[in-house]
């Protein structure tokens, strides 16, 4: 059926952005930050007003909700997905977006900043902008549409589904989660009381774009002791901690394994933390490949270089722990294939055309799926993540909502 969208998905967006929500890897507590709930309890709040009478935020931050169903088929529970927290990367206090109406091309100058540019030669996707609303910041903060695009297309696609009764789909559930972007985004979800079958992501770039793959990844911090001495009596005593994390990452491959020199299914090692003193010092790595067997090759150079290091500090000792962060979602997704087959023809019906990926990154949809919940990662229009020259178009966001509306219809006409 032709279906007619009047969207409020710019407004919830522009509306959501404003919030700091920022997690904090550092905190042991779930959610990371307190503020996170400060959207979650705007989305409470929203949900209800739509009529959701289930909806609600519960005390680890994750935000439930529930469509009821309209068919009289037996149609599979299916989840959508989106994040509240934004990157620690880039600071999300105060952030003013702004709405560059209909793009001609070239260079968005951020005008709070006029340092930051975000130059149409090293963003390419804004060359299908043309003509497009695309929202950026002041150039101060990031913006984050990673993953609050998500979010408000969510929202706008259950208003639509809420408000026209005559299109027929199965039981939805909403699920907004805390602390993605620090791993730790499904750390507390309640799988029995979401009650899905099969569930969504809305995290991804590209307008079009369907991921069924990601990386794997592990997470490996070092610690190492070493030997403290007066530094006026130090010679042949003193093994320097700092300097020895120092020396780790002086050896850590130039040219190959890094974030900077790979792409594609290029994996990597890479330092994101460095913390000590004279005594002590603690490195911490992310590790990331898509195989299993990479991620043991890459975490084996790890610790081989930290064993060559080591020697020339005969008294000096180290540790080093390896902590599963999330798997590959594709062995899980391609056992049903359906969740992807469903999600390209709701793309196409968006009038789209479907893009095929995989992830140099991970979504809750990569421990959902590893949980038993088969999960895809479906486009949100955001670009430039975690950065001060984040971006999305309106229009990207409206055939995001256009997706999950047809999506939902799909598994409807797909049932028995």
């Amino acid at each position: 059926m032709p279906l007619t969208f009047a969207h409020t998905v710019t407004e919830r967006f522009l509306r959501y952005v404003t919030i700091d929500t920022q997690s904090d890897p550092t905190s042991p507590t779930c959610p990371s930050t307190e503020k996170q709930k400060d959207l979650g309890r705007l989305l409470e709040s929203e949900l209800k007003a739509m009529g959701l009478a289930d909806a609600h935020l519960d005390e680890h931050g994750y935000v439930y909700a529930t469509i009821p169903g309209n068919s009289e088929k037996r149609v599979p529970v299916i989840c959508f997905c989106s994040h509240m927290d934004t990157s620690p990367d880039c600071t999300g206090a105060n952030v003013k977006p702004q709405v560059v109406e209909n793009y001609a091309g070239g260079d968005i100058t951020l005008p709070a900043d006029p340092s930051q540019v975000i130059r149409a030669a090293e963003h390419p996707a804004l060359r299908h902008q043309i003509g497009n609303d695309i929202i950026t910041t002041d150039g101060t903060t990031l913006l984050g549409a990673d993953n609050k695009a998500g979010i408000a297309e969510i929202m706008d696609a259950a208003h639509f589904l809420i408000n026209n009764p005559e299109v027929k789909h199965g039981t939805i559930r909403i699920l907004f989660t805390p602390d993605e972007e620090i791993g730790r985004g499904v750390d507390e979800v309640d799988l029995e009381k979401l009650g899905a079958d099969f569930a969504y992501t809305i995290d991804g770039e590209a307008a079009g774009s369907i991921e069924d793959e990601t990386f794997s990844a592990d997470g490996v911090t070092i610690a190492i002791q070493g030997v403290s001495a007066h530094p006026g009596f130090a010679k042949g005593r003193m093994e320097h901690a700092i300097k020895i994390a120092s020396a780790i990452v002086d050896r850590l491959p130039k040219d190959t394994c890094s974030p900077e020199t790979t792409e594609g299914r290029q994996g990597f090692l890479h330092p994101v933390s460095i913390h000590g003193a004279l005594e002590q010092a603690t490195l911490g790595f992310i590790v990331r490949d898509f195989t299993e067997t990479g991620l043991k090759q890459k975490e084996a150079l790890l610790e081989s270089i930290v064993s060559e290091v080591i020697r020339d500090y005969p008294r000096s000792t180290y540790t080093f722990e390896v902590k599963e962060q999330y798997r590959n979602m594709k062995e899980v997704i391609d056992r049903h294939p359906q969740t992807v087959e469903y999600a390209i023809e709701a793309i196409r019906r968006a009038g789209l055309k479907p893009l095929r990926s995989a992830i140099r990154g991970g979504t809750d949809g990569s421990r959902l799926s590893a949980l038993g919940l088969p999960c895809p990662n479906i486009f949100a229009g955001e670009h430039a993540f975690h950065s001060r020259l984040e971006w999305v178009s309106r229009q990207d966001m409206e055939k995001a909502v256009q997706t999950i509306v047809h999506l939902a219809m799909i598994w409807e006409e797909r049932a028995a």
